[in-house]
């Protein structure tokens, strides 16, 4: 029977390229490539592994959620700026004009939709266009 205190051989196939990787990190770190293949062993089977992979996916997560809010924000900061633009240039029109003008807008409107499609269908992305490195000091004054 084997001593349970006393190291044990195993034997693994490795692909070549994973070969020459483990080869390369051991040379880097003047250790055994038995001994870089252990850590990474006890690394993979450690309780700790999943914690880190789950902080690794939530670190990734919080990150896509902060862009995700800072696209709305511009969202709505595009959208609430048009509005007031659109509100404030444009005057009420005549009653008689109001039919003519309500089948303008849906004609426009499909045009726009159209137009749209198109946009988000081969980008560039408006957050792209947009510099975050503005600075909003300067947009105040």
């Amino acid at each position: 029977m084997a001593n349970p205190s006393k190291k044990q051989r195993l034997s693994v196939y490795l692909d070549p390229e994973e070969v020459k990787t483990l080869t390369a990190h051991a040379a880097r770190r003047d250790q055994s490539r038995s001994l870089i293949a252990e850590a990474a062993i006890v690394s993979f089977l450690s309780p700790d592994a999943a914690e880190g992979q789950e902080a690794a996916t939530t670190k990734r997560l919080a990150q896509r959620m902060t862009r995700m809010e800072c696209d709305v924000g511009i969202s709505v900061e595009m959208l609430a700026v048009f509005v007031r633009f659109w509100l404030t240039t444009n005057p009420p029109l005549a009653e008689p004009a109001q039919a003519a003008a309500r089948a303008q807008a849906g004609e426009r409107y499909d045009i726009f939709v159209a137009a749209l499609g198109r946009r988000l269908a081969k980008g560039p992305k408006l957050r792209q266009e947009i510099s975050e490195d503005i600075d909003p000091a300067r947009d105040a004054q």
